[in-house]
């Protein structure tokens, strides 16, 4: 399977969506943009922000990528999912987010933390503080306030949001796919995503969804790809 066809019947009209196939790759229509986004860390090895890398398509066509994690094309599918027999079950949570999630925080700041859609990417934390301690402060400075706001924003999954003063703060993301070194395709800007069953998963401007092909909760990640040693990266 090449890594793009004919453009995507619609993609001038449809929205963007990411379609799990069974057993088998996503097909991608009305996405532009692939490219890779690499976390900047300090000198610790915290991860405090994301740098744009290299663009690896940027055309509208149709697109397969692998999410069996065996490609020798990566991010493109070339049919490996065959060869090693894969098989997926997507068993990612088709409900809300908000119905999910838990909030933390009081008076004008509220961070809320759905933990099921958690991509272990580790931009919540130093060793000095976390999203959450951040939140429950009743006097943030605004160094402390501006941390928070990072590291809601910065999380990959939208595992967590953050809303200050009742409004809710979240970048403004184009429609595109981001390749994780070693991690999960990053997906931005309210691509549909349906699972390979014809079930919908709930539209959001932040996802991240497997391809090292060992996550629980198909088609999303659940950060087994640490665990299972995915390689995928710029500099490999």
């Amino acid at each position: 399977m090449t890594n793009s066809a004919a453009p995507a019947e619609g993609s001038d009209d449809s929205p963007a969506r990411i379609t799990a196939t069974p057993n088998g790759p996503y097909r991608v229509t009305g996405v532009r943009r692939i490219a890779w986004r690499e976390p900047v860390k300090t000198a610790e090895g915290e991860p405090i922000a994301w740098a744009q890398g290299e663009v690896l398509a940027d055309a509208n066509e149709e697109y397969w990528l692998c999410r069996c994690g065996q490609s020798g094309n990566k991010p493109f599918c070339d049919s490996s999912h065959r060869r090693v027999g894969f098989q997926a079950v997507d068993a990612a949570d088709g409900g809300t987010r908000s119905a999910r999630a838990k909030s933390y925080g009081s008076g004008g700041t509220v961070l809320e933390d759905d933990r099921s859609i958690c991509a272990h990417a580790g931009f919540c934390s130093t060793k000095l503080t976390n999203a959450w301690k951040l939140s429950a402060s009743d006097e943030l400075g605004a160094a402390e306030r501006s941390q928070l706001v990072a590291m809601a924003a910065n999380c990959p999954s939208g595992a967590l949001t953050l809303e200050l003063n009742g409004q809710d703060v979240e970048p403004t993301m184009p429609a595109e796919i981001a390749l994780m070194p070693d991690g999960p395709l990053l997906v931005t800007g309210g691509v549909v995503v349906e699972c390979s069953d014809g079930t919908l998963l709930e539209v959001r401007n932040r996802m991240t969804l497997c391809r090292c092909g060992t996550s629980a909760t198909k088609p999303l990640c659940d950060g087994s790809h640490a665990e299972a040693g995915f390689r995928h990266s710029p500099l490999h």
